[in-house]
């Protein structure tokens, strides 16, 4: 059996749970990327990512392969994303606020304080904004297969990667000031 995606895709139509199991092997991570970036909890974008290839399993036979398999997931992803985000966005975005508030430790800030920062940045992004700057900025989608993961028209793709851009830089800007103005006396504790 040829391993290229297309071919996997109807391996899985087929019911073949080796296609499945290499389909996973091949775009989990990818998969996995994209819902992090765009959701304010790891543990959800992680559940989330396992509905995409449960949805994959059962809907491969609707697969037409008029996008990349790649994309075809993170459009899954996306739609998978957008309505779980409207049950329960705003709660997790609270709690995952009060969480990195209350664990900050000022006086030991590691090399994490900049993924750390990005992560609040990006938060700070709609939530469009935040899907297209994280397919292509960050997992390097073109606008194009980025248009078509999402369902939106590629012009709208293009605004978003330049607003998003501009906000991201200055919500990063916003971030380190205010991760450097709570305590600036130079004295550790």
């Amino acid at each position: 059996m040829e391993d290229d995606d297309a071919t996997l895709v109807s391996g899985i139509s087929a019911g073949s749970d080796r296609a499945f199991n290499l389909l996973i092997d091949r775009h989990q991570q990818a998969v996995r990327s994209f819902l992090r970036r765009i959701l304010a909890n790891a543990a959800d974008a992680d559940d989330i990512a396992q509905e995409v290839f449960l949805a994959a399993w059962t809907g491969a036979g609707r697969y037409r392969g008029t996008a990349s398999v790649r994309s075809w997931l993170c459009a899954i992803a996306w739609r998978r994303a957008k309505s779980a985000q409207r049950s329960w966005f705003r709660s997790r975005a609270r709690e995952a606020s009060y969480e990195m508030e209350t664990s900050r430790d000022d006086g030991q800030r590691a090399p994490m304080e900049d993924r750390v920062a990005v992560k609040q940045a990006l938060l700070r992004l709609p939530i469009e904004q935040r899907a297209v700057a994280a397919l292509c900025l960050a997992e390097g989608f073109s606008h194009s297969e980025a248009a078509g993961a999402l369902g939106i028209p590629l012009g709208t793709v293009k605004s978003h990667v330049a607003r998003g851009r501009t906000r991201l830089l200055g919500a990063l800007s916003e971030v380190a000031q205010e991760n450097s103005g709570d305590g600036g006396s130079g004295g550790r504790s």
